[in-house]
């Protein structure tokens, strides 16, 4: 909430060593947007557009560390109650690049360096994981076609879940390839 936001910035700004993130899902959509769906079902819940405003301008101006995936692959069944019964959470993975470089980069709010920054950089910092993208290094990487656009169909995901409030949502960056410690783990057929 746009409450939250700015408790995480008056304590950043005492010097509390503190960190916040955000889900794509919760820059994108408002209240106004939820169906009774079970793949707008998560926690917390999608807020008003004040509060998605506060948390664009919370990653515009560093008070929100990172952007995470919030992946939660359900299965049919415990996403197929509705809105009220059905289990919290969705299939993040999938989307969480193309979902932020589509409705943050190419629409100016912020820049391709601070995406990474907020997906990779940091997150790899405050938790220690991966390793620097350097001659002699093993690759953990992911390589997107920027220029590429697909709609989003759930049949087609990797993941075993299939809950995703971007059900047929058109998004810039298509994922190319995966390497993880250095090895291909996944590449595109064409």
């Amino acid at each position: 909430t746009k409450e939250s936001v700015e408790v995480i910035r008056q304590a950043k700004a005492r010097g509390v060593d503190v960190t916040c993130e955000v889900g794509p899902h919760y820059l994108v959509f408002n209240d106004m947007d939820l169906q009774e769906d079970a793949r707008f079902k998560m926690n917390p819940p999608i807020r008003s557009e004040e509060d998605r405003l506060a948390l664009i301008a919370g990653i515009q101006d560093g008070t929100i560390d990172m952007i995470i995936t919030d992946h939660a692959p359900h299965s049919a069944e415990e996403k197929g109650r509705g809105l009220e019964k059905s289990a919290m959470g969705l299939v993040g993975i999938e989307t969480s690049f193309a979902v932020c470089y589509t409705h943050l980069v190419k629409t100016g709010l912020i820049t391709m360096e601070r995406l990474v920054e907020l997906m990779h950089d940091a997150p790899a910092r405050r938790f220690g994981c991966g390793t620097p993208l350097a001659v002699g290094q093993p690759a953990d990487l992911t390589v997107f076609d920027l220029e590429k656009t697909y709609v989003v169909d759930p049949a087609q995901f990797l993941s075993m879940g299939r809950a995703t409030p971007f059900t047929g949502m058109e998004l810039a960056g298509v994922c190319k390839l995966t390497m993880v410690g250095g090895e291909i783990v996944w590449e595109e057929k064409e």
